[in-house]
């Protein structure tokens, strides 16, 4: 079996496997990774940026190093290396966890219970949840899922197609290294930098195309192209921009304006500011937007990954 066919058949038994079972309640492999980074971190932190460089290269490396052990060790048996690609992307995608997010927040906002909202926004975005309405917490749901999307998802099957499961296991390090230690905090502002620009670089195809297959599987494609294209670089984040940009004129709603990240306000650009306010049933549209993204990226992957076989990759 080739290489194309085992990443086809184990990424989608990988997203079936999220989509049936979510993450795990406890021993997710992502969490083991964490831990064994923050142990590095005990060992490396100086407030430079060539030890943070070091951090990032150990933790990156150490588990690019661990999936191209494991699937140079089941590549005999091509059920074997299916399964490998199948455990790999299950472990490493989380779709069903942000959709369950997002939606146990619309449920509560239906229901009127903003509070119960506001105590559950920090499962799913960084935002301060106190000063915001319900229309407030739906446009940070909303960009929550967009940009999730990418991160969670696509940018995973991109790295994936490219690299099989070595591929995988280094994208989600990478994107959590980032959630880790690249913020600008004082610990971190230096520290932390080479985890954040290796993020942004990693992070640069996934997002451009999960920007394109949310105009492709959006209800407004052209309000989705016209967004992207003319708001997408006023965003901060060099990938975040794209993806909001595209989900917000797929959706028709404007995304970006006035938030706070840890008592911080940040005045953003506004996306798409022909669209409408952000109200909660387009919570449940952006989590099936992202859920269409998902699964035509996976189709996207099997392609590239086949192109790749033709070219000897």
């Amino acid at each position: 079996m080739g290489a194309d066919r085992v990443f086809a058949y184990g990424a989608a038994a990988g997203l079936l496997g999220d989509l049936l079972l979510g993450d795990p309640r406890r021993g997710h492999p992502v969490a083991a990774f964490g831990r064994a980074a923050a142990a590095v971190e005990r060992v490396l932190w100086r407030d430079h940026r060539g030890w943070g460089a070091v951090h990032t290269a150990v933790c990156v490396g150490g588990a690019v190093a661990l999936g191209g052990l494991a699937a140079r060790c089941a590549r005999r048996s091509p059920a074997a290396s299916v399964a490998l690609t199948g455990v790999a992307t299950w472990a490493v995608v989380g779709g069903t966890s942000l959709a369950r997010e997002a939606r146990t927040i619309a449920r509560a906002l239906r229901d009127g219970d903003a509070d119960a909202a506001r105590a559950r926004l920090p499962h799913l975005c960084g935002r301060d949840p106190q000063a915001l309405d319900a229309d407030g917490i739906a446009r940070a749901v909303v960009e929550s899922v967009a940009e999730n999307t990418s991160d969670a998802v696509v940018g995973a099957l991109v790295w994936g197609a490219v690299g099989g499961v070595p591929g995988l296991l280094g994208f989600r390090a990478v994107n959590t290294l980032d959630a880790m230690v690249g913020h600008k905090s004082p610990r971190y502002r230096r520290y932390g930098w080479a985890s954040a620009r290796l993020d942004d670089l990693a992070g640069w195809p996934g997002a451009r195309l999960t920007a394109a297959l949310a105009a492709l599987a959006g209800p407004d494609p052209k309000g989705a192209l016209r967004a992207w294209r003319a708001d997408a670089a006023k965003h901060p984040s060099p990938n975040a921009g794209p993806v909001e940009a595209s989900f917000a004129g797929a959706l028709g709603v404007r995304l970006g304006g006035t938030l706070s990240y840890g008592g911080r306000v940040e005045h953003r650009p506004v996306l798409n500011g022909q669209g409408r306010a952000v109200t909660v049933p387009d919570i449940e549209r952006a989590v099936r937007l992202s859920r269409r993204v998902g699964w035509l990226a996976l189709g996207a992957g099997a392609v590239a990954r086949g192109l790749l076989k033709g070219r000897g990759a």
